[in-house]
Parts: C-alpha cells; sequence; structure tokens
C-alpha cells in the first residue's frame, strides 16, 4: 500500500491510497457488497455508473457460502465478481457473533452457528486471514473481540485485551505468510476497540498502533450510543492513530455522521445505509431525507434532488419512482441504489475539495444550512 496525506483543513484529512488494484481517494465511502455483490447493482455499475474503487465484502458470508476455496478457485474476488479495483473484507467476527443464535468467545477465538444450516464453525485470528487469502482481497480486516454495548468495565477491559492479543498473533501470520508468497499484495488493518470509554480507547489504540499494521480502524460504534458519544470518542481515539497510515470507522453511518466524522480526522467509511434505506423507499438529498411512498409524490414531476446528476435523477421522476415502489418492481431498487450511492460518494468528493481548498468548516456549514 502507498499512502499519502495531501491536505489537511482542521483535522480534517484528504488522503490517497494506493493498492495493488486501484487508487483510492479520501475521504472515501465504500458501498457494502456483502456476499460479493451491492444489492441490486451489478459490476457495470460500480464502475461505470458510479466509479467506485474500492467496495467492501464479508469474509463470514463468503465463507459460508460460497465458500473460500470455490471463490480461489475462480480467480478470488476480482476475477469471480469481475470487479476490477479494490476490495475490503471484513473479518466476519461481527457476522459470527451477531447472526448466529449460538456464539461462544473465548480466549482461541469465536465459535459460532450457521445462520444457513446451523453447521458448527470457529474463527481463530490465523483462520480468517486464511480465507482473506484465499478471497484475495486489497485489505483484510483482523478479527477482533467486539462487545454489545451498553457493557461492563470488566467485558471491555477483557475485550481490549483480547483484541491486542489475537491482533499481536494475526500481523505476525500475516507477515510470516507474506515471507512464503502467500497474501504478498494483501494490506491488512487492525481494529481499536473501546466503547465509549476513553481510557480504554487510549489502551487500546496505543496498543495496536505500535504494531505493524497498514492501517487503523475504530470498531464497536453506531452499535446504539449516543451520536455525541460516537464523535467525541472518534476525536479522542484518532489523536492517538498514526497520521501516516489510514483511518477507517467502521459501520458508519448517515451522511452527518461522515461530515462530522472527516471533521475528527477519519479517512475511510462504509455502512449498508444507503442501500437498505433505498430498498425501503428513503432517498436521500442534498436537502435531507424524503420517502418516496408518500402520497404528494404521485404526481410530482421534478428529480429526486434538484441538485443531483446522478444516473436516476437524470432520467426519472419522482412520480415514476413513487410508481415503481407502489407497485413493488424490482427495477425501484436498482434506481434507488444508484441515487443513494451516488448521493454518498458525491458527498465524499465534495469534502475532499473543501479539504484540499482548506475550507471544511464553511463546507460544513453550508451542508448544515440546507438541511433547516
Amino acid at each position: 500500500m502507498e499512502f499519502t496525506l495531501e491536505a489537511t483543513s482542521g483535522k480534517a484529512r484528504a488522503c490517497t491510497i494506493k493498492t495493488a488494484h486501484s487508487t483510492i481517494e479520501t475521504p472515501v465511502f465504500m458501498p457494502v457488497g456483502t456476499v460479493g455483490t451491492v444489492k441490486a447493482l451489478d459490476m457495470v455499475d460500480m464502475t461505470e455508473i458510479l466509479g467506485t474503487k474500492i467496495i467492501l465484502a464479508n469474509t463470514y458470508h463468503m465463507y459460508l457460502r460460497p465458500g473460500q476455496k470455490t471463490v480461489a478457485e475462480m480467480g478470488k474476488l476480482h476475477s469471480y465478481t469481475t470487479y476490477p479495483n479494490s476490495f475490503l473484507t471484513d473479518s466476519g467476527g461481527f457476522q459470527a457473533f451477531s447472526l448466529s443464535d449460538i456464539a461462544k468467545t473465548s480466549e482461541d477465538g469465536i465459535e459460532f452457528k450457521s445462520h444457513i444450516d446451523g453447521s458448527m464453525h470457529f474463527f481463530t485470528p490465523r483462520k480468517v486471514i486464511d480465507i482473506q487469502n484465499d478471497l484475495g482481497s486489497d485489505i483484510m480486516m483482523i478479527l477482533d473481540d467486539l462487545v454489545a454495548l451498553p457493557a461492563t468495565q470488566e467485558r471491555i477491559k477483557s475485550s481490549i485485551e483480547r483484541t491486542t492479543r489475537w491482533a499481536e498473533d494475526s500481523i505476525d501470520y500475516h507477515r510470516s505468510q507474506q515471507k512464503k508468497g502467500i497474501g504478498v499484495d494483501q494490506d491488512i488493518f487492525a481494529i481499536i476497540q473501546g466503547g465509549t470509554d476513553k481510557a480504554f480507547r487510549t489502551k487500546s489504540a496505543t496498543e495496536l498502533c505500535g504494531l505493524d499494521f497498514d492501517g487503523f480502524a475504530i470498531g464497536g460504534l453506531s452499535v446504539g450510543e449516543l451520536n455525541n458519544e460516537m464523535y467525541d470518542t472518534v476525536e479522542h481515539t484518532t489523536q492517538y492513530m498514526p497520521e501516516e497510515k489510514p483511518r477507517y470507522l467502521m459501520g458508519v453511518g448517515t451522511p452527518e455522521d461522515l461530515i462530522e466524522n472527516i471533521e475528527r480526522g477519519i479517512d475511510m467509511f462504509d455502512c449498508v445505509m444507503p442501500t437498505r434505506n433505498a430498498r425501503n423507499g428513503t432517498l436521500f438529498t442534498s436537502f435531507g431525507r424524503i420517502n418516496i411512498r408518500g402520497a404528494k409524490f404521485k404526481l410530482d414531476s421534478g428529480p429526486i434532488d434538484s441538485e443531483c446528476d446522478c444516473y436516476t435523477c437524470k432520467r426519472y421522476t419522482r412520480s415514476y419512482l413513487h410508481h415503481l415502489f407502489r407497485a413493488k418492481e424490482t427495477t425501484f431498487f436498482r434506481l434507488a441504489s444508484l441515487h443513494n450511492l451516488h448521493y454518498y460518494l458525491s458527498l465524499m468528493k465534495q469534502a475532499r475539495e473543501a479539504i484540499l481548498e482548506d475550507r471544511y468548516a464553511e463546507f460544513k456549514k453550508e451542508f448544515y444550512a440546507k438541511r433547516s
């Protein structure tokens, strides 16, 4: 990985990340392609229409179906999916914990029950790296011991201590594998935990950021805590993260969350929100959200967003999209998803431009002024 910090505006950063498959300009939002595809969209949509440089796939889901060996035999993720740009793969730990009826964390890893067929499986720090080696992603996430909030101080403490031990094992194993020619073009990120407790976040960040990882993520947020608690935790944690490496906030979030956390020094984001909301009829605009199912849109001849130049807004009216949604026409999923993702990706481009021009604070004020 080649990482360049190009400009700052306050704490907001404009960077470039070069992987084996693409050059990524930050701030960046990564669409979520959980099972090797972004729901309702294909790779032509992702490359030619949306112009994405990186998307996320999930280790847990790809491991269970179709299986890591199937993906490996079919040329790994890039050949299998035909997506030519970068993939980031989550470790699968969150899904093993949240989707399983039975999930048990021990010192060695996470035992879980498949949500597909009920079979039992066990993830260790080394196994999730082996899986991601087979998947061939550009950026791999390590296995961490996540905690559902609220949690006791004792549980959070054990979480960050175990996460550090797993991280040490993960980086040693990954570097040893690279010496054998495995995962040579793959980068690896650690995940900082600690809930909303600043002392625990300091301990986790200090321990992990002293290790030889290619980038660092903040995990365990946007899980029910108040927005201000999330923002305060991010602002506190980023001061312990290296300036010369990427900073990734996992699973976040709303447009407002992105704007706030860019201001606090975050480079990378992912979330299912734009596509999940699209399928439910909620569309993001420069002026806030709208729900296209509303009767007021039945005879609305305007685009979703008068300031948007996406594929959908250039071609279709709110009235037509209202009709497609009410008729349960699957075409709606694609058109709405294209719009929402375009909105998120454009917001990141606008933020980057503002940082390069050292006017991010002004940009943030303009963002909120349109929503008032």
